[in-house]
């Protein structure tokens, strides 16, 4: 039989979230595989060479083309990055973190590949989504992800009461994320906001030396306080109604 990841593809590599041995988060065939294109297409450069820095590949790194998806990349300019697709090269897509295309730009080079016709190969790999919902007990059935809530504090609060009315009508746990250092103000206004009895979860740090996973009810929180520190680590928020 074929070996499928022997043929050209966009092979969707997941990256570090934070500071674990490689060995521990990405499948040596995913290292293999990775180690071997030469076309990247990247969120961000810098982190980009540091993952490929991590699992050795066999080009040196100034050989590796890297593509980096900016705010304002055309069409256009995806379509010809994907271009050596046609020459029967694989392309590898990373996110800055975690998994490519999950709450990432490049959910746009893919649905692009697609109408191109090129094989879309994903890995296994760490997303802070995946993860916080497996470590936080709530309910992994059913579940949103709102990426970003409002910088405004009103508007935050007003928000969080819709997230949780959803909740507690469908049973569905809400999962947010937060700009590191706005970490605290969304933890304060989730605390204050939130019903006594919802479940609040948080995910801090995950695959770092700081890492927090830890789940309780918006009253015991209030009475135990929110875990220090909080201040530019990066944290998913969980919660359910009951």
């Amino acid at each position: 039989m074929t070996n499928i990841n022997s043929k050209p593809a966009l092979h969707l590599i997941p990256v570090q979230l934070g500071t674990a041995p490689t060995n521990l988060w990405l499948p040596s065939d995913v290292q293999n595989i990775a180690a071997n294109i030469k076309y990247y297409i990247a969120e961000n450069a810098k982190t980009a060479r540091l993952f490929l820095k991590q699992i050795n590949t066999t080009h040196a790194i100034r050989d590796i083309n890297i593509k980096t998806i900016e705010k304002n990349s055309t069409k256009e300019e995806l379509v010809k990055w994907l271009e050596p697709y046609n020459s029967g090269h694989s392309i590898g897509l990373v996110s800055e973190a975690g998994c490519p295309a999950i709450a990432d730009p490049g959910a746009n080079i893919v649905e692009i590949a697609h109408s191109m016709g090129i094989t879309v190969m994903p890995h296994t790999g760490p997303s802070s989504i995946i993860l916080g919902l497996m470590a936080s007990g709530l309910n992994g059935q059913s579940f949103a992800f709102h990426g970003y809530a409002p910088v405004d504090t009103s508007a935050r609060e007003r928000q969080i009461k819709l997230w949780e009315n959803i909740s507690r009508k469908q049973n569905q746990t809400q999962i947010a994320i937060e700009t590191p250092y706005r970490n605290d103000a969304f933890m304060d206004s989730l605390i204050k906001t939130l019903n006594p009895a919802t479940k609040l979860s948080i995910a801090l740090g995950l695959h770092t030396p700081k890492q927090l996973i830890q789940t309780l009810t918006v009253d015991q929180w209030r009475k135990r306080g929110k875990p220090t520190p909080m201040h530019k680590i990066p944290c998913l928020f969980l919660f359910l109604a009951n």
